[in-house]
């Protein structure tokens, strides 16, 4: 067991007991024998034991609890801890075969992320302690799950604060350019290696199932991406329109649909907020809508800007819905709460002079679980409403 120990703060450590697993450089008192990436002991001002946890020299979160218990760290706590998360994931195949199988702090594997897309599992080290666990890490993803491949996808801006290079590749097996996954019925084609995140946007899986629930007659789909709702309403609206400003994106998109086999479904390289104007002027109307866009409040900075964006489609949609229509609004910002994105609906309603019901409150699939005691696991909010007047 490693004898490198660091020392925190009390506003650290009960950071720490109140369920929290990150402290702060600020609150990191000394770093006896601690190199960047190791595993370390972390101890009170007074001595008293506190955890065991990622150690990093250079991002601003220093510690990455793994546990609170004096235990060993080893290969063997790793596994069984891959081995707990998967277990928490029983059955869920029989719905989608592509789904998060490692959510890092939502499943007590801080800056871990791992995603299984059918046979082809793609990894994630987004902190100095994991990159440095990565080879054990493979070894015991392909002991475990038997992957046809397994691929980093660590081409991330945030391995940049931990002092980290930007890679992505093929660290076991044979991965293909393309595989297929199904959710809940719908087919799609990803690319493990390229496009957005590690393939597809898998926190929405559930989401998707929910819209069409409510879909009917003809839809707008915004900021469809490989067009994971738009495929998903297909089968129970008249017609779906989806827009995208990513030419690479559309394409994707229109390729699913003729994997799905769904005519009815028809794609536009746009920029989205221009044609969202463009639509309302020309007085097009919709049953339904869904507003699925990109992170518009990266930090707490850009929030105000951010409300401002979102507001906007929102006040587009609704001026659009026709009575009874539905409107499915997302935000996957963690620093747009869930208050403040409702408070911004109930704005774009009041201009838009419409009434409007929320029906569903709904967050990122349960495959990425949140962590009480850590906010930051709770970052995507899905609200369905229904105008009625």
């Amino acid at each position: 067991m490693s004898r490198a120990q660091v020392t925190i703060t009390r506003r650290g450590a009960e950071r720490v007991r109140g369920g929290h697993l990150w402290v702060y450089r600020s609150d990191v008192r000394g770093a006896e024998g601690a190199e960047g990436g190791s595993v370390v002991a972390v101890r009170d001002e007074r001595g008293r034991f506190v955890a065991r946890a990622l150690y990093s020299d250079r991002s601003e979160i220093a510690l990455r609890v793994l546990t609170t218990r004096d235990e060993e760290v080893g290969r063997e706590w790793w596994h069984a801890r891959l081995r707990a998360s998967a277990g928490r994931r029983a059955g869920l195949e029989r719905e989608a075969d592509a789904f998060r199988l490692v959510y890092s702090e939502g499943d007590l594997l801080p800056s871990l992320i791992v995603d299984r897309y059918a046979d082809v599992l793609v990894l994630q080290t987004l902190s100095q302690g994991t990159e440095e666990l990565k080879g054990m890490l493979v070894e015991l993803l392909v002991e475990e799950f038997a992957p046809r491949a397994v691929v980093e996808r660590n081409d991330v801006r945030v391995r940049a604060l931990e002092g980290l290079p930007s890679s992505a590749g093929v660290l076991y097996g044979d991965a293909p350019a393309e595989l297929e996954v199904v959710q809940h019925g719908v087919r799609l084609r990803v690319a493990p290696l390229g496009g957005q995140k590690t393939g597809a946007f898998l926190d929405q899986r559930e989401n998707h199932l929910a819209a069409r629930r409510y879909a009917r007659g003809r839809a707008l789909d915004c900021f469809t991406f490989n067009g994971g709702f738009a495929l998903s309403l297909a089968g129970a609206c008249e017609s779906v329109l989806a827009l995208d400003i990513s030419a690479e994106a559309v394409a994707a998109a229109r390729r699913n649909a003729e994997l799905n086999g769904a005519s009815n479904v028809e794609f536009r390289e746009v920029n989205v907020f221009d044609a969202l104007h463009e639509l309302e002027a020309a007085g097009e109307r919709f049953q339904t809508i869904i507003l699925d866009p990109p992170a518009f409040a990266k930090n707490r900075a850009s929030v105000a800007a951010a409300a401002r964006g979102y507001k906007e489609i929102n006040l587009r949609a609704l001026k659009m819905l026709e009575p009874g229509g539905v409107l499915v609004t997302c935000t996957c910002s963690y620093h747009m709460t869930e208050p403040l994105f409702l408070e911004l609906i109930s704005e774009a309603a009041s201009d838009a002079r419409r009434r409007v019901q929320i029906v569903e409150r709904r967050t990122q699939a349960r495959d990425h679980p949140v962590l009480v005691g850590v906010p930051e696991t709770l970052y995507l909010k899905c609200v369905i409403a229904r105008v009625v007047e």
